[in-house]
């Protein structure tokens, strides 16, 4: 039976357990400062922070070991790595208590509850399969060593390499822009894409704000090859969208965005809006800002099916903390009241996307979400979450 938690006490004392848990990982590595399986997604082309606001620079402390495994410590600045895009990226905007709902809000709900009800009675919390690695890197300055920028690490990277494109959809083009985005990209040595059949990647450049997403991701012989995915440059003026047809989920919505890391679990709070996958959707031809695009299905017209890119948000007037959730899943609660959830990508069951541990595991830590979890199995960390009490926010909410 799943350990849940519902007071405050009890969240401390998981917080403390779980701060405890990563500092003895973390000292094992000569680290001397850390904060702390559903079905996939689709890609392709589609159907046809640390701090509480704002993409600010903050001093953060980076730790790594000279050659003789010593550990070093300098003070940097460093892009928080939860808010990578614009301060104005709707990423990042809370949701009003008072803003207006859909006129199809309650119909959503409904729609949103049967799906659960009819796909394994369960909200999943992807890690390994159908969840991207995030690899933060570092292409300039700074030591030839893992450095950690708040417990997430920062790898350097000094070769750059081409990635191929190959069709694994077998469309017979090659789609000539997206090649010249994927030339030299630095991709730490050693990395791997998450497992699945979908086997996405990211890479982030902290020294040039540059990001890259893969769909379908392999070596061979040695050569990175992927069959969907894109490039945005300049983060930092951006506002959290590929633009259109790239991204690796089916709506252009970066992962970096929308993920959650075990950083923010392990710190207790969420400060960005979450992407949540569905199973069904409404035609690819109807879909809300921020999505460029959508891979929704209906071929038989059921009315009222939900829009991918639609915002939707727990009634903020649900007491979150009188609920008996665990503690992880009263973090996400409490975000999604505030920053709420954007629908990015259809999947085999109603699943959230956590940043996959290969990313943390490159660095020698192991798996961080056993211990996050309380070692509740990922499809019960959710449980008695008030999905009944979501609330859906209009067609193409906080456009510019």
């Amino acid at each position: 039976m799943a350990v849940v938690a519902s007071n405050d006490a009890a969240s401390q004392r998981f917080s403390a357990r779980l701060q405890g848990f990563f500092m003895r990982q973390v000292l094992g590595l000569s680290i001397a400062f850390v904060l702390f399986v559903a079905n996939g997604g689709c890609g392709g082309e589609g159907g046809s922070s640390l701090s509480a606001g704002g993409n600010v620079a903050a001093a953060a402390t980076v730790t790594g070991r000279d050659d003789a495994g010593t550990p070093t410590g300098a003070a940097i600045q460093a892009t928080s790595l939860s808010h990578v895009f614009s301060p104005r990226s709707f990423w990042y905007q809370p949701i009003p208590a008072n803003a207006p709902l859909n006129p199809k809000s309650s119909i959503y709900t409904q729609d949103l509850l049967e799906q659960i009800k009819n796909h394994y009675g369960t909200v999943n919390l992807n890690t390994t399969s159908f969840a991207s690695p995030i690899y933060y890197v570092r292409t300039s300055g700074g030591s030839d060593a893992v450095t950690w920028v708040d417990g997430t690490p920062i790898y350097p990277v000094r070769k750059r390499v081409n990635v191929k494109f190959w069709d694994c959809q077998n469309k017979g083009r090659t789609p000539h822009e997206l090649v010249e985005q994927w030339r030299g990209v630095p991709i730490p040595a050693g990395a791997t894409p998450a497992n699945g059949s979908d086997s996405e990647m990211s890479i982030y450049d902290l020294s040039t704000h540059t990001l890259w997403e893969f769909w379908v991701t392999r070596r061979v012989g040695g050569e990175w090859q992927a069959c969907w995915g894109g490039r945005v440059r300049d983060t930092m003026q951006n506002p959290g969208i590929f633009p259109h047809p790239y991204g690796a989920t089916a709506t252009g919505l970066p992962f970096i965005g929308g993920e959650i890391s075990a950083e923010e679990l392990a710190r207790g709070q969420i400060n960005h809006v979450i992407g949540i996958a569905l199973v069904n959707a409404a035609s690819w031809k109807e879909f809300s800002w921020p999505a460029s695009r959508s891979d929704g299905y209906n071929p038989n017209d059921v009315p009222d099916r939900i829009p991918e890119g639609i915002r939707l948000r727990l009634d903020p007037s649900v007491d979150v903390d009188a609920l008996n959730l665990t503690p992880v899943g009263r973090i996400i609660a409490k975000a999604a009241q505030k920053y709420g959830f954007v629908v990015w990508d259809k999947a085999g069951a109603v699943s959230l996307r956590m940043v996959n541990p290969a990313s943390y595991e490159l660095a020698g830590l192991p798996n961080p979400y056993p211990a996050l979890f309380d070692n509740i199995a990922s499809y019960d960390v959710l449980k008695g979450f008030p999905w009944d009490k979501m609330q859906f926010m209009p067609m193409n909410y906080g456009k510019p």
